[in-house]
């Protein structure tokens, strides 16, 4: 099943994750949506510098450290995710529990790895 999903803190850097996350998405049929911290592509995708609201996200990964998160707090409770994952090192009580109080699922978890077992 197709899951939308926006990739926050994507990079064009083929060595991060959050590239080969957009990849593998990709690869596994789901349509993708990026913002990161310049404005690039990754494969046929847009890399948006600015949060754009996005219909029907169903899954935000997470690839941004908590402190970098903060400010992205209220754009993602108002895409109103089913899920929001965080990405090893991405963990963020603060952000669980808002989404927690807006009936956003959080997981902590790696997107590549779900991905690879079926989980996603």
């Amino acid at each position: 099943m197709n899951k939308k999903t926006l990739v926050l803190g994507a990079s064009d850097n083929i060595e991060r994750y959050s590239n080969k996350a957009v990849k593998k998405l990709l690869a596994y049929g789901h349509t993708v949506e990026a913002i990161g911290s310049k404005q690039t592509t990754i494969e046929n995708i847009t890399v948006h510098k600015e949060p754009i609201m996005f219909n029907d996200i169903d899954t935000v990964t997470l690839y941004l450290n908590p402190q970098r998160q903060q400010t992205y707090y209220n754009y993602i409770l108002s895409l109103k995710p089913k899920r929001i994952i965080f990405n090893p090192g991405t963990e963020n009580f603060e952000l669980v529990q808002l989404a927690e109080k807006n009936n956003i699922e959080t997981i902590e978890a790696c997107t590549l790895v779900m991905l690879s077992t079926g989980q996603y």
